[in-house]
């Protein structure tokens, strides 16, 4: 027991503190971690790695790898870097490594190095290019802040929904702050930033200027700032070497601790245990490391090698280019049972185990002054609380067998707690091996829970070891060991090298008929990867012909979803695929169709008979009895009944399900011109909307000739954009500059630019001096080809500001 304390450090009187190794790195890095730029996801997340260029000179040739491992220094995915220099990496909550570049575009990688998406923070940010960047995490999701070249911030607290905030601006900021930091106080992300002695906090409406309350005098300067890991506390490293420990509100000071080293540390971070009222901040240089809070005397650790930090809910983790450990408080349990010369019940109970095991007579001296005490429950569950928290298995296991050596002598002692100790601990045990590589602790296990704790070993592509521990954990099939196989299957349809059918095979051979399991998604994720084929073989495996006719509509396989619709007997479906057929194909393939599928051709005239029927009851009634509310009707109902039955007489009942508009334009595409213009008069259609049903269906029909007589034969209402736009949805360039050409003033430099002319475009900007055009032109700029005309816009703006 005395071997088991002897990397127990004292902090003060009330707490003691301790650092153990989780792994020993294997890596082979190629740089030195001061070379890199790093980022470490929490709750035992992966490592990314990425040369900084400017910290270290190499040959020009030579690009930087982006690298991902494990937390045990298990490759995960190696890169090429091809993009632009990157400021700063971070992971999302869904470790997603994203990746800031200066240029203030975010690229987005998955754990195994493919990239995801990208997202630009802003035009500002183009322009005036990144400083620096952090990425962080609030209750709404992953966020981004930037720090530009013109000292102003722009952040987004959700890069999942991305809307950016320009943070108001620092009064007097010349050069960038000495740190800063982000916050979330009251569900809404700020920034803390230090400028000399000042303080500053900025929200989405102001700059307020803030004071730490009781902070030492003689302070020019703060150093570095930490945010706990709840952004309830605050650290300050100050010029004179003192750090300030506080509320996250600054309303409120925990203490002050003197570090006598004035030096900036490397980093700072918090390292508290949830639920304590221990407050502990660790500070690292370049070859050391101390924990401070409220004692006289900090904990003193020498560093062999540069290292990194990663705060954690309940700790620290270190790592180095040969080691990663844990650094964290000694919970309450562990430091009862294990401390010297402890007479708590948990450690009477442990050393009664031991001596029962010795068959010495000590274990009933030892188990009858627990009983005596009346506090054998308690002790029980001192054992199995201080089992969670070790690490290494067989203290776990000395702990429980003295739990459960403890229960026996008690009558009405609940299990439920010991098992479900036992079953987190083989979980926890099975995850921490250094093959897989994610050393989550029993408060980050409880506070991730078992279903984020399944995502990310999917995330891995671990399906086996997730499987087990769903069937080992008993979890319902829905949420566990179907949702796996779906993500597996998901997975499956995404490897190339194997044929369709091969897939398909083995997908069905895996799943089977398992509850919870779409193959209408799976082919959706294969449809989606571009596997058509593949996808319309998975569907045959699905049971449900709701679930796969929409898909095959979206795959263009329209024939196919309607004789998978008749199949079914479902009507409802059925209409729903003629309604999709009827949209997509001309009048003469769509009943040609029909022809060829006979109970779709019967339930077909029976809803045009249906219709029918009910528009004559409703004429029949309403000439019945006209004569009754005469006065009450007004002349467009009398109007649109009349309409109604010429349009049935005169076209046919198959018309009557189309709407006035869809009318007009069938009108127009006939070549029924007089007609459709009659028709929108009595139905008192705008003159906006009739020039836009016919700019259309000429579009459609490509009868560019009508189009140009009737652009000619009055002022459109609609003006002339329209027409370029819709002749470049038809791809006529030709056609769509001749009507840019007509464009009026307030649009000329929109319609330029949708038929490529971003040169005309950009004098015709600069000509009318408007900034919101300028702006317009420079995001349809290429560096490649359209440097000059950027350039030109560029110093047109600074005339402008100059006048």
């Amino acid at each position: 027991m005395d071997c088991y304390t002897a990397n127990w450090n004292p902090l003060g009187d009330s707490a003691f503190y301790r650092k153990y190794e989780l792994y020993s790195m294997d890596w082979d890095l190629k740089e030195e971690l001061r070379d890199c730029l790093v980022a470490a996801a929490p709750y035992g997340g992966p490592i990314a790695l990425l040369r900084n260029p400017g910290r270290k000179e190499k040959p020009a040739s030579a690009r930087p790898v982006l690298e991902i491992y494990s937390a045990s220094g298990v490759p995960l995915a190696s890169l090429l870097w091809k993009s632009g220099p990157v400021v700063s990496l971070g992971w999302s909550a869904e470790e997603e490594l994203l990746c800031v570049q200066e240029d203030g575009v975010v690229l987005v990688y998955g754990l195994h190095g493919d990239f995801r998406r990208h997202f630009s923070m802003g035009n500002e940010v183009l322009q005036n290019r990144v400083l620096d960047a952090r990425i962080f995490h609030t209750e709404f999701g992953s966020g981004v802040a930037i720090l530009t070249g013109a000292h102003r911030f722009t952040l987004s607290a959700n890069v999942g929904d991305l809307k950016l905030r320009r943070m108001p601006e620092v009064p007097g900021l010349q050069s960038a702050p000495s740190c800063w930091t982000t916050m979330c106080q009251d569900r809404v992300a700020h920034i803390l930033l230090a400028v000399g002695p000042d303080l500053y906090l900025l929200d989405h409406a102001a700059c307020s200027a803030v004071t730490p309350p009781g902070l030492a005098a003689g302070v020019s300067s703060f150093l570095q700032m930490a945010v706990s890991f709840t952004y309830r506390h605050l650290a300050l490293f100050t010029d004179t070497g003192y750090i300030w420990m506080g509320t996250a509100s600054l309303k409120e000071k925990l203490c002050e601790f003197n570090c006598n080293i004035r030096a900036p540390p490397k980093q700072m971070v918090w390292c508290s245990r949830p639920r304590s009222k221990e407050r502990a901040v660790v500070v690292a240089w370049e070859r050391r490391l101390m924990v401070v809070g409220d004692a006289p005397e900090g904990i003193q650790f020498v560093l062999d090698e540069d290292s990194y930090l990663v705060p954690e809910l309940d700790g620290v983790r270190i790592f180095s280019r040969s080691t990663h450990e844990f650094l964290h408080e000694v919970p309450v349990a562990s430091e009862e049972i294990f401390k010297i010369a402890s007479m708590a019940p948990g450690a009477l109970l442990l050393e009664a185990q031991k001596e029962y095991e010795k068959e010495s007579q000590k274990a009933d001296e030892y188990l009858r002054e627990i009983q005596e005490l009346g506090q054998l429950p308690q002790a029980v569950q001192q054992c199995i609380e201080a089992a969670g928290h070790e690490h290494w298995p067989d203290m776990q296991k000395s702990l429980l067998r003295a739990a459960s050596f403890g229960k026996c002598f008690l009558d009405r002692f609940p299990p439920d707690s010991f098992v479900r100790m036992c079953q987190d601990l083989r979980v926890l045990n099975a995850i921490r091996d250094y093959h897989i590589g994610i050393p989550l602790t029993y408060s980050q296990y409880k506070q991730l829970t078992i279903q984020v704790l399944l995502d990310r070993l999917v995330l891995r592509r671990l399906y086996p070891l997730a499987i087990q521990i769903c069937e080992y954990l008993r979890l319902p099939e829905v949420q566990g060991v179907s949702r796996i196989l779906a993500h597996w299957a998901c997975y499956k349809v995404q490897q190339k090298d194997v044929s369709d059918e091969d897939v398909a095979r083995a997908i069905n051979q895996k799943l089977g008929d398992t509850p919870g399991v779409s193959y209408s998604d799976i082919a959706a994720r294969a449809y989606g990867c571009g596997r058509t084929e593949l996808a319309i073989k998975l569907l045959e495996y699905e049971p449900r012909s709701g679930e796969q006719v929409p898909l095959l509509l979206k795959m263009k396989r329209s024939k196919l979803a309607l004789s998978k619709a008749i199949e079914s007997g479902d009507t409802d479906l059925v209409f729903t695929v003629l309604l999709h057929l009827k949209n997509e194909l001309n009048r003469g393939d769509f009943f040609m169709t029909l022809r060829n599928q006979p109970m779709a051709l019967s339930l077909y005239r029976q809803r045009i008979e249906g219709r029918v029927a009910a528009l004559q009851a409703a004429a029949d009634a309403f000439y019945k009895a006209k004569n009754e509310f005469a006065a009450k009707a007004t002349e467009d109902q009398m109007r649109l009944l009349r309409l109604q039955r010429r349009l049935e007489d005169e076209l046919g009942g198959r018309f009557l399900d189309l709407s006035v508009h869809d009318t007009v334009t069938t009108l127009i595409l006939s070549g029924q011109n007089k007609r459709a213009e009659q028709l929108a008069r009595d139905f008192r259609i705008p003159d906006k909307r009739l020039w836009w049903l016919k700019l259309t269906a000429l579009a459609d029909l490509e009868d560019w000739e009508e189009l140009e007589k009737f652009s000619k034969s009055k002022k459109s209402p609609i003006g002339y954009l329209p027409f370029v736009e819709i002749c470049m949805k038809q791809h006529n360039k030709y056609e769509a500059k001749k009507y840019a050409s007509r464009v009026g003033p307030e649009q000329k430099v929109k319609a330029l630019l949708l038929v490529g002319d971003v040169a005309q475009a950009a004098d015709v900007a600069i000509e009318h001096r408007n900034e919101a055009e300028m702006s317009l032109v420079l995001s349809h700029c290429t560096g490649a080809t359209d440097g000059a005309t950027a350039d030109k816009i560029q110093r047109a703006r600074a005339q402008a500001q100059k006048k």
